[in-house]
Formats: structure tokens, C-alpha cells, sequence
């Protein structure tokens, strides 16, 4: 499975913890910045990390900025894209369980490092559960396909 990863300048430890649970658990990942704590907007990194998963280049992604607010907003601008923004285990679970999430989207100042990995662990560890919920994500789809245009 390879990750996209993307984080502003608000993000970056925390992506960097990201990055060494994904080596170590034998993930692959691909990252798209930022590297440095220079102030930097969201959208450029936010935005590729988002398309390549909708392109199928990769599986899953995960953004961080310092509230996670702000990527996810960006992240869910790109058709095909359902980018949860969560900060417990719980949502990170019943978002890949019921909405069939392709990215997550945390803040680095929001949640701790220790649970920020086992809220990557489960997101990456559920699968969707399809059923009913698969009727509930073609409508999202359809709404998606009826206003981006």
C-alpha cells in the first residue's frame, strides 16, 4: 500500500513521526512536502498529495497542518477524494468502515504524536465495510460529479 503524505509548516513533526511509523510498519509512502519549518501554504502540498490519490498513483493519503482544518478543506476539492478530518480512533475507524475515506487529515497541535499513530494505525488498518454504506458513497459521488463542473 503507498501513502501520500503532504504537511505545511505546521504539520511537519508530526508528518515526520508519520513518516517512521510507515518505515516501520513496511509501508510505502511518497511525500510532498514541505521539508522545512518555513512558513509555507497548505494548498501546495495539500493539493498534489490529493490528486494523487485520486489519480490511483496512491492507495491512501494522510495531510497535516496545525489543525488539520485547512488541508482537509483542499484535500476535498479534488473529485474522488473523501478526506476525513479526525482526531480520535473512533472516527478514524468508522470513516474507512461507513464513508470509505481515501485520505485523513490531522493537526499537529490538535492531538499528540503517540495517539496521532494510532489514529494513522487505524485508518490504515480498517477496511470499508461496504453494504448500505456503498449506496451512501455513490451518492456522495454523485453529488460531487453534479457540482464539480
Amino acid at each position: 500500500m503507498k501513502i501520500a503524505l503532504a504537511c505545511d509548516h505546521g504539520g511537519l513533526n508530526l508528518k515526520r513521526e508519520i513518516i517512521n511509523y510507515l518505515v516501520q510498519n513496511g509501508y510505502e509512502y511518497k511525500d510532498f512536502g514541505t521539508d522545512t519549518f518555513d512558513s509555507c501554504d497548505y494548498p501546495d502540498y495539500a493539493l498534489p498529495a490529493a490528486e494523487s490519490v485520486a489519480s490511483g498513483e496512491c492507495d491512501l493519503g494522510i495531510v497535516v497542518c496545525s489543525t488539520g482544518i485547512g488541508v482537509s478543506i483542499v484535500a476535498n476539492k479534488v473529485n474522488g477524494i473523501r478526506c476525513a478530518h479526525c482526531h480520535d480512533t473512533y472516527c478514524a475507524e468508522f470513516t474507512r468502515l461507513h464513508n470509505n475515506a481515501n485520505m485523513l487529515a490531522m493537526g499537529e497541535k490538535v492531538v499528540g504524536t503517540g495517539y496521532a499513530l494510532k489514529i494513522v494505525e487505524k485508518f490504515l488498518t480498517t477496511q470499508f465495510e461496504g453494504g448500505r454504506h456503498e449506496r451512501r458513497v455513490n451518492k456522495i459521488t454523485e453529488i460531487e460529479k453534479k457540482y464539480s463542473k
